[in-house]
């Protein structure tokens, strides 16, 4: 056992993920101590976050210097300079969309070890990150629920898995019928069942994109092809995932649904760490566990975000973007929850891909994405 202090960045410290970051941080101070904090536009929480844990580095999206902040003699730097800094050790990427990219690439272009929710940066530029990765030995810690579940499952084990099957809690509609599904409304779809999340990442998780998306990430993350990853929906949200071996033998991952749990398995590997705060499955109350298929026709996000995978290139960039913003024009009330679907369809109807981008060239399809989506919203073609 190790009594080694990790030093952390965490960029998107005020976001969902950060905030839970900081109270496994908080159980542990003989174990982290917070050398960076990264936030977007909520300076209060993150005054509050620096005046507690006092780090050396600082950063928020409105400011152009420590403005706003309380003296603690703080080094302002963007998000880049914070995940490759050499004082950091750990750098906790849980911002999400595009802001996640560039910090990621400087994290693993220094070699850091890398604890990452932002799964839509990986999915845009996976190629680059993991070839990156294995040149500076850098190290990619999955904080979703369901990858840290099928990296738990796979250590121990040295040979190639046969299958991964992530499971999805299949969100606040998973009986609805497409017509239905037309008039969500904004408050509905943030009441996530099963998680605590923030708002982007719940309604990606209603349109089942969030799971598309975690595809293509396992991908990535466990070299896995696309053919051998399956998606399940577990409504209990209590397994996590599943890995089947060549014998045909099957490792699941179980925990209550606390994202907490696997980010104090990624801050504390390859320990693990007792915590009071955590909460324990109760076997006696539990129930049955049901699994069934997704209804891509009804959620026709699952289905896109495979085929992007699929395709490659430049597809993955665009549909993340292209959700994000679709994201927003919902949760601003500008179009219907089954427009998101399709506005990305539409987008992705119109690419015409790069097949081994550079990181401008992933970066051009994004920001063609965006100005896409507003196209097709502000002239006749919406949906």
């Amino acid at each position: 056992m190790t009594s080694t202090i990790k030093r952390l960045a965490i960029l998107g410290s005020t976001g969902s993920i950060g905030q839970q970051t900081l109270e496994v941080v908080r159980a542990f101070p003989h174990r982290f101590r917070v050398i960076g904090l990264a936030a977007g536009k909520n300076i209060d929480l993150l005054a509050r976050q620096v005046s507690e844990f006092r780090p050396r580095l600082v950063y928020f999206q409105d400011g152009k210097s420590g403005q706003g902040l309380p003296d603690v003699n703080c080094e302002f730097l963007p998000p880049e300079g914070i995940a490759s800094h050499p004082q950091v050790d750990t750098v906790i990427i849980a911002t999400s969309g595009k802001s996640g990219l560039l910090p990621l690439v400087a994290a693993v272009k220094s070699g850091k070890e890398i604890a990452l929710a932002n799964k839509e940066s990986l999915v845009a530029a996976g190629k680059i990150i993991t070839g990156e990765a294995r040149l500076s030995k850098a190290r990619i810690l999955p904080l979703d629920s369901e990858h840290s579940a099928i990296w738990q499952c796979l250590n121990g084990e040295n040979q190639k898995p046969a299958r991964l099957v992530l499971t999805a809690s299949g969100g606040p509609f998973l009986h609805y019928s497409k017509a239905r599904l037309s008039k969500v409304t904004i408050e509905q779809a943030l009441k996530h069942p099963s998680w605590q999340m923030g708002r982007k990442v719940t309604i990606d998780s209603a349109t089942l994109m969030n799971k598309g998306l975690e595809v293509i990430e396992a991908h990535w993350l466990f070299d896995m092809p696309f053919e051998s990853i399956n998606v399940l929906i577990h409504p209990q949200s209590i397994v996590h995932s599943l890995v089947e071996f060549i014998d045909g033998s099957v490792k699941a991952q179980l925990g209550y649904p606390d994202m907490r749990l696997p980010i104090q398995y990624a801050l504390s590997y390859p320990e693990r760490l007792p915590n009071p705060n955590l909460p324990r499955l109760n076997w006696d109350i539990m129930g049955n566990l049901t699994f069934g298929q997704a209804d891509l026709d009804a959620f026709p996000c699952l289905r896109l975000a495979i085929e992007a995978g699929k395709k490659g290139g430049t597809y993955p960039a665009v549909l993340c973007a292209a959700d994000e913003i679709a994201v927003d024009l919902f949760l601003s009330r500008r179009i219907k929850f089954t427009d998101i679907a399709c506005l990305v369809e539409q987008v992705l109807g119109e690419h015409q891909t790069v097949a081994c981008p550079t990181l401008d060239e992933i970066i051009a399809a994004d920001t063609w994405a965006r100005e896409m989506v507003s196209r097709f919203v502000s002239g006749d073609s919406l949906c």
